[in-house]
């Protein structure tokens, strides 16, 4: 996969209605399902999403948060009660048919024939795409599947599935790549591999909508991210920002003696608490001032890390879903601090998630009764 950027041919250009228009624009979005004994349940409540074309974009909340339901909304797999959705300026799902020759995803367990070989279910659907057929063995070779293309499908370890649904996807070089959860069942070689195509792929005008639970790998190769909680928008903002956001302003120090350093830093006004051999020191505009009120007592400093906070860490604070020790958490619950009640369900708009301007509300479509269309995300 590592050299995916330079096999991948030229694609047609998607349709755009404007040269500025972003892979994706949501505004508004709301769905709510209805359960058993007319109970319903918001899955998403309002939500605005934005991802800008040519970017490796992280999609990212707890389980029951909205992901799924917000993907299989923008490809017509279900219909939102209300807002708007644009794909490359088009809005959808009434444009649909012009924009989703230019769109491959990946939503939950993709299915294949498993008595069919690798290359025969790709080109079962190559051939109902009207892709020539030698591009099924160039996915396949993208994938790192070549070898094993004429073994069958039931044959394959869900890591090797997970790299078939991926060939699918790329089997019409799209200009916009929806990946659910495409790190399931794939080894740490087969991550990194997954990792450096997405990156080529972007590299190459691509966009990537990326929604995983593997943080670590979203914070490696995403460009910017999206954080949602309750069918709302929490964040967005390119990775850097959203991190820098949630750094503590903590500095991680060693030096010989520290106790006496404790001692001295804790007289000058600084919080300071043991970490093994380590000193952990709070509220620092400067970290150089450390080393300039140890150095007067003559305590020489080895080592002086400002401690960035990490995308997982600033995802349980964004979505109140830090573990509370001694208490099993329950999916979709507790709610996030500062972004209001719970979900309504009385057909009223939400208020305006945090950093987001709301979108215009709009009109109420005919809502449906969906089932069987729990959200999975």
């Amino acid at each position: 996969m590592a050299a995916a950027a330079t096999r991948l041919g030229s694609r047609d250009t998607v349709p755009a209605s404007s040269t500025t228009a972003p892979a994706i624009e949501i505004q508004g979005l709301r769905k709510t399902f209805r359960r058993g004994l007319g109970a319903r349940h918001v899955a998403l409540d309002g939500l605005d999403l934005v991802v800008e074309p040519g970017r490796v974009h992280g999609f990212l909340g707890p389980n029951g948060s909205g992901k799924t339901t917000t993907i299989r909304a923008l490809l017509g797999l279900v219909r939102a009660d209300e807002g708007t959705m644009r794909l490359f300026g088009h809005q959808v799902p009434e444009a649909l048919p012009d924009v989703i020759r230019h769109i491959g995803a990946v939503v939950e367990s993709p299915q294949f024939f498993p008595h069919f070989s690798g290359r025969r279910n790709l080109r079962l659907l190559a051939q109902t795409a009207g892709v020539k057929r030698r591009r099924v063995d160039e996915v396949l070779e993208i994938v790192g599947l070549h070898d094993r293309a004429k073994d069958a499908v039931k044959a394959y370890s869900l890591g090797m599935r997970q790299r078939l649904a991926i060939a699918a996807t790329l089997l019409k070089e799209p200009s916009l790549l929806i990946l659910d959860e495409p790190n399931n069942g794939l080894d740490p070689a087969g991550i990194r591999e997954v990792r450096d195509l997405m990156r080529g792929l972007a590299d190459g005008g691509v966009t990537v909508l990326l929604s995983s639970h593997i943080l670590a790998e979203v914070q490696q190769v995403c460009d910017s991210v999206s954080i949602v909680s309750r069918g709302r928008h929490v964040v967005t903002g390119p990775v850097a920002e959203v991190l820098a956001a949630g750094a503590s302003g903590d500095v991680r120090v060693r030096v010989e003696d520290a106790e006496y350093a404790a001692t001295v830093l804790t007289e000058a006004g600084l919080p300071v608490r043991r970490d093994g051999e380590l000193l952990i020191v709070s509220d620092v505009a400067d970290p150089s001032w450390i080393t300039q009120v140890l150095a007067r007592r003559r305590l020489f400093v080895s080592e002086l890390t400002p401690i960035g906070a990490d995308l997982e860490s600033v995802f349980l604070d964004l979505t109140g879903t830090t573990p509370v020790p001694g208490r099993s958490g329950q999916v979709g619950e507790p709610f996030a601090a500062g972004l209001g009640a719970p979900p309504r369900t009385d057909g009223k708009p939400p208020p305006p998630p945090r950093h987001a301007t709301a979108g215009p509300a709009e009109t109420p479509q005919r809502r449906e009764a969906d089932n069987d269309g729990q959200d999975r995300a």
